[in-house]
């Protein structure tokens, strides 16, 4: 059994995105033994992985607090493969047969999953994929019951230069759900975060009651995840839900402001 120690992000789409390359360790080492380092945020979507069988949520801390409260949880092993996407002074400092640091070496122009698979030497590069327990497919199931089309939409985003107008949205759901649209009838489930709950409220309260599924503040990443898996087609931004929608294999519309498509696109 291979010992793999796979150090990834803390943000969701920089999560999903590294996805690709740990299902392809998944699948070439099937029996191996696998210790994820990730953000708190992101760490339930390695957590239903079969291979996984540890998650370490790095929370930031002062000083690299966080690098070097790792470096204590994974120094005494000695790893068959360490895969370091965060460049840390954890992966110099541990025992490995095989380590993969990214780094400057890797060309900054391609896409992150092109990236990521440069990294590895993987030709194609391994399309993000995420794993859903019993549990929680379950769970999303019941949330989006009811029978017709959905159309998901992630009216909010962490920065307001990334948002798109409610308004506009607003528009775009009608045109695509009213008399007529490509999925004439389609119940709309819009997702957010808790606390960008105020950002959604307009979007909502424009959408028929009867018609709508409101996720906003519903569970963590993988619920979100498995609940868009249903939806015929998610509209939404440069965000996490994007990533997430398009890893679930749903036909993903995701707007983009001020940032950069050619790497950051879902992929």
């Amino acid at each position: 059994m291979k010992k793999i120690l796979f150090i990834t992000a803390t943000r969701i789409g920089d999560a999903v995105l590294s996805t690709g390359i740990l299902h392809a360790l998944c699948n070439k080492y099937p029996h191996s033994a696998i210790t994820v380092a990730c953000g708190p945020l992101v760490a339930e979507l390695f957590a239903a992985c079969p291979q996984v069988h540890r998650v370490i949520p790095l929370k930031k801390q002062p000083y690299a607090g966080h690098w070097r409260q790792l470096w204590g949880q994974v120094v005494l092993t000695r790893w068959d493969m360490v895969v370091d996407l965060r460049n840390s002074v954890v992966s110099r400092l541990v025992l490995s047969g095989h380590t993969y640091v990214f780094g400057p070496s890797v060309p900054a122009h391609l896409h992150k999953v092109e990236q990521y698979a440069h990294l590895m030497g993987l030709t194609p590069p391994p399309a993000p994929h995420l794993w859903v327990d019993a549990k929680t497919a379950a769970q999303a199931a019941a949330l989006m019951a009811g029978g017709g089309p959905i159309l998901a939409v992630g009216p909010t985003a962490n920065w307001t230069t990334k948002t798109w107008p409610a308004d506009r949205f607003i528009t775009v759901i009608q045109k695509l759900t009213g008399a007529g649209g490509p999925i004439q009838g389609a119940r709309v489930a819009a997702l957010a975060a808790e606390s960008e709950r105020s950002q959604a409220a307009p979007v909502l309260a424009a959408l028929p009651p009867d018609r709508t599924i409101n996720l906003v503040g519903v569970g963590g990443p993988l619920l979100a995840a498995a609940c868009l898996k249903h939806a015929r087609l998610f509209v939404g931004h440069d965000s996490g839900l994007s990533h997430m929608a398009a890893a679930m294999g749903t036909p993903t519309l995701a707007l983009f402001g001020p940032s950069w498509p050619h790497i950051y696109r879902p992929w």
